[in-house]
Formats: structure tokens, sequence, C-alpha cells
């Protein structure tokens, strides 16, 4: 094409992609050809903010590294991560909410028995919470052996590998459920805190005018072979910023109540929450006799 115009641009360069392709990828190139045209026509964008645009990216490509991803920060605030999550994993049988990962998700937490605790190190002031559920089907069957991942920031408002002053792998554990479907760890009460806006992240959050904060909860991931795999977040029901997640990600059904716990009681506070996951399709789910 000799003569590309402002009128025909979209439909010359999606003309370019390759008949070899596979047709996922030509499906997700052409909208968003199409669409990322259409932004820059409307916003009536100019070869400056193009080029502002591409040296942050490079900034938030320079601070990117194992523990910390600027990408899924910068989703993140735009709602991008969860409305994909939305898109993708679609509520059809009753099973629990799931909502975004967040960039600070370990591998290979340390793997503790039933009723462990997951706290490595003493913050003065802290409160600390038994958490207890019993994870189920969606037929309402407990299901024995689920494997689950949960992780926390401490009360100073940063995860283990944020701090250098905590242990590896504090707060953070690996659990089983019990031949009734039940779960049990101690942990501390979860603080709000202000996601990392020091680099590219702290950029756009400025650029909106909104705030880094988000309100206090604890991170699951929950798998079981033959099951719907769940990523979600437990959010403290007196916790600020419930309101206005700076990410957007909280779900009045993944809201918990802490509540105190009786005098003589190894925590300070106790919480009851409770999942169902969803069966694969084509699997016979196995439920705890």
């Amino acid at each position: 094409m000799r003569n590309v115009t402002q009128q025909n641009i979209s439909d010359v360069v999606i003309a370019a992609l390759s008949a070899d392709i596979p047709a996922r990828n030509r499906e997700i190139l052409t909208s968003l050809i199409r669409h990322i045209h259409s932004f820059c026509i409307e916003a009536k964008i100019t070869h400056a903010e193009l080029i502002a645009a591409c040296q942050f990216l490079v900034r938030a490509g320079h601070i990117s590294d194992d523990a910390r991803n600027e990408f899924i920060l910068l989703s993140d605030i735009l709602g991008v991560e969860v409305l994909v999550d939305m898109l993708d994993h679609k509520v059809t049988d009753g099973e629990s909410e799931s909502t975004v990962l967040g960039p600070f998700y370990r591998e290979n937490p340390p793997v503790l028995p039933k009723g462990a605790s997951i706290i490595q190190k003493h913050f003065e002031g802290s409160q600390t919470v038994r958490v207890n559920g019993t994870i189920r089907d969606t037929a309402g069957r407990p299901i024995s052996g689920v494997i689950i991942d949960v992780w926390e920031d401490a009360p100073n408002g940063l995860y283990e590998q944020q701090d250098p002053e905590q242990p590896d792998y504090n707060l953070r554990g690996r659990f089983m459920t019990d031949a009734n479907g039940e779960y049990s760890f101690v942990g501390i009460r979860p603080a709000p805190y202000p996601i990392p806006y020091d680099g590219a992240a702290g950029e756009l959050l400025n650029y909106m005018g909104h705030h880094p904060w988000r309100p206090g909860h604890i991170h699951f991931m929950i798998q079981k072979d033959g099951y719907q795999g769940l990523v979600s977040q437990i959010y403290d029901a007196d916790t600020q910023y419930l309101d206005n997640d700076s990410v957007f990600a909280v779900k009045e059904s993944l809201i918990g109540k802490m509540n105190q716990t009786p005098a003589g009681s190894d925590t300070d506070l106790v919480m009851q929450f409770d999942f169902k996951l969803k069966p694969l399709a084509g699997q016979t789910a196995i439920a705890a006799e």
C-alpha cells in the first residue's frame, strides 16, 4: 500500500498479518490494532505524547525484576487485571469468586501442618488471627487434600521480599485440607498498604490523581486436581479502603469478619471463611467421606 491514510491505516496494518498465524493471534491483533488506532484518533495523541508513553514503558521495564513486576502493577491500577480475571473466571455454579493474583506471590512457600503459624517475626502492636474454614464443592460436599497457599503483608505494609528485615518466606505458607475439607492457620491481621509507587506505577497514579492504598487482605491460592483452581483475596471487614481500593479488586463475597477471641485463647482474633470449588468439566468430584 503506497497511500496510507488516517482512514485506511487500520485495514492496511491488519492486511499485513500473515495468513499463516494462528486464528487466535489474528483475533487478538485485529482487535488491538483497531482499538489502539481509534484511541489515538479519539484522544488526539501527539507525537510527543507517544514518545513519552514509550519512555514510560521503558522505565517500567527497568524497574521490573523477579521480586516486582511493574507491568502487573500498571494493569492493576487501570483495572485491567481485575477485568480480565472476571472475564476468565465467570461464576457459573455458585463457586467462590476469584480476584487478582497481584505481584507478590512466591512459589514453593513452606509446607506447614494444619493450624500452624505463618508468622516468623513478631511486630509490636500486631494482632494475631486464626483463620479457619472448610473447602467444599459446588454441591456442598467437603473436599479433602486441597492445597492452599496463603500470603500476606506484615504490619509495616511490606511483603517479605520487599523488606530485608523480614525472614525469607515470612507470612507465607502452604496447607492442605483434612478429611473433613477443613483448613486452619495463624497469621497477622493484615494491614492496609500502598502498592509500590516509586516507579512507573507511581507516575501513573499521579497522572490519574489516585491514591496507592489497598485494604488489608490475605491472599489465597487454592488447587486440587479435578477442580478449577482459585486465586482470591479475603478482606478484613473492618479495614480501610474497602470502598476505594487502588486496584479495584474488592468483592462483597470476599469480605470476612475478624472477631475478638475469648480471654485465654491462643490468638487475638479468629475468622471463619469457607470456599467452594467448581469441578472441572468432565471430571467427577470426589468429596470427603
